[in-house]
């Protein structure tokens, strides 16, 4: 399990330091009695922002309170570059949708939502380990979870071309039913690495990309998490040449060389149009390929079928890629903003929201993983069924580059440093040249 991590303020300046320079955006100042104003993400599905803006009216109109919604595009980072420019100006918008090492380098500016935590999980039960990783500093909530954006990154399949090719039945391991025992104890990393084998030499290669962007962290950060591999522990003391670390190697050592010959130049849109193009049997990634494909490739989007991640020596670790809702502590409307975003975070604004944008959209508390949209998404019927962690997966969220302290994971993150391990794999490179590269790359960040 991840444990909340202490952050110092030198810790929180240092976490920040990348986007410390970015250039300064315009940030409106006017204030408004009655008003509170949010900056939330430009979801990718535009109805999501539809159904936002109409559950702030809502709430506006029930507290007499004139509720200013922006949403901001993460193309270019233009949703970092406000986060940051409100953060110097300390001038902006009461709440700010905040992506996730981000809290944690504007942890000494967020107002504590403790309150609104206990609140909600009073009532909704507890949030994951991972949440609290990302979002409690110095044992307080520095921002709420939200559901707007938060994503599993798990295999999404082609259920023929896995039944055919590698005999991997994904419906019978993961029927679309609450009540079904999966087939789960066969999909392991030894059965992926076999089905990859097949499918590569079918000419249907697993698109798992060893680039430097979030969607190759997240798929190696997983898979050295299975393996019980931390590259730096919850201490901060290097583990890179550690025996989980060289087991994961020699497992990857085979992987990479299935994989794709460009894997290494992967960005986050390589994956979804390796498989809408249906030259891929297995991507990892939330369920926004098979939306596009739905729409420009409808016979792939029928065969495919999203599924827990594989079973390593520790278990199952899923990919998770998460928001929150911060309130700056320059805010002159804090408690209008709580009320907010507390009312944002009740079940049927959630699901509301999760209904529109085809069950993208992951709860934070695992008591609301049982809205209906995940049974109904089709086609096929069920296909997304298992996108939400269930009881019966026995896997866990997981933030890439954890247990290490958050402001050393989040250079280990930005740098790209699990899958460029694989990458020099794949080059050629022997287990200890890679470990040895990755041991002072790791001394670099934690000078």
């Amino acid at each position: 399990m991840l444990k909340s991590r202490n952050v110092s303020r030198r810790s929180a300046v240092k976490l920040a330091a990348a986007t410390a320079t970015l250039p300064l955006v315009h940030v409106r100042t006017g204030r408004a009695a009655g008003k509170v104003s949010v900056g939330f993400w430009d979801h990718w599905v535009p109805a999501g922002n539809d159904v936002m803006r109409q559950q702030c009216e809502a709430f506006g109109k029930a507290h007499q309170v004139e509720v200013q919604a922006d949403f901001i595009t993460s193309n270019g980072q233009k949703n970092l570059l406000t986060i940051n420019a409100e953060a110097q100006a300390k001038t902006g918008h009461d709440i700010q949708q905040i992506p996730g090492w981000q809290g944690h380098a504007q942890a000494d500016l967020l107002e504590p939502v403790d309150d609104v935590m206990k609140r909600l999980s009073d009532k909704y039960g507890p949030t994951s380990a991972a949440s609290e990783y990302l979002f409690k500093v110095k044992g307080h909530w520095i921002g709420v979870p939200t559901s707007s954006g938060t994503q599993n990154k798990g295999p999404c399949g082609r259920i023929s071309i896995l039944k055919e090719v590698a005999g991997i039945d994904v419906l019978k391991m993961y029927p679309p039913s609450a009540d079904a025992t999966p087939d789960a104890e066969n999909w392991t990393y030894d059965a992926m690495l076999k089905a990859a084998e097949a499918c590569q030499k079918a000419g249907k290669t697993f698109a798992i990309g060893l680039g430097t962007t979030a969607d190759s962290v997240d798929t190696a950060g997983s898979m050295f998490a299975a393996f019980g591999a931390a590259v730096v522990n919850a201490n901060g003391d290097i583990t890179v040449k550690s025996d989980e670390v060289t087991q994961v190697l020699q497992y990857a050592q085979r992987l990479v060389k299935v994989l794709p010959a460009d894997a290494v130049s992967f960005d986050d849109a390589s994956n979804n149009r390796a498989l809408i193009s249906g030259q891929s049997a297995l991507i990892w990634n939330p369920p926004s390929a098979w939306a596009v494909a739905k729409r420009d490739a409808p016979t792939v989007a029928a065969d495919c079928w999203t599924f827990p991640a594989p079973k390593g020596p520790k278990g199952r670790y899923l990919p998770l890629g998460a928001f929150s809702w911060g309130i700056w502590n320059f805010s002159p409307n804090k408690t209008a903003a709580k009320e907010l975003i507390e009312f944002l975070c009740q079940r049927e604004q959630v699901e509301a929201r999760a209904n529109v944008v085809m069950g993208y959209d992951v709860p934070p508390f695992a008591s609301m993983t049982d809205f209906q949209i995940w049974d109904q998404v089709e086609p096929p019927k069920g296909t997304v069924y298992h996108y939400p962690i269930r009881p019966s997966h026995h896997q866990q969220s997981w933030i890439a580059c954890a247990p290490a302290p958050p402001e050393i994971a989040v250079q280990i993150s930005n740098r790209g440093t699990l899958p460029t391990m694989l990458a020099k794999l794949q080059s050629g490179q022997s287990i200890k040249q890679v470990q040895d590269w990755a041991q002072d790359e790791l001394e670099g960040f934690i000078r």
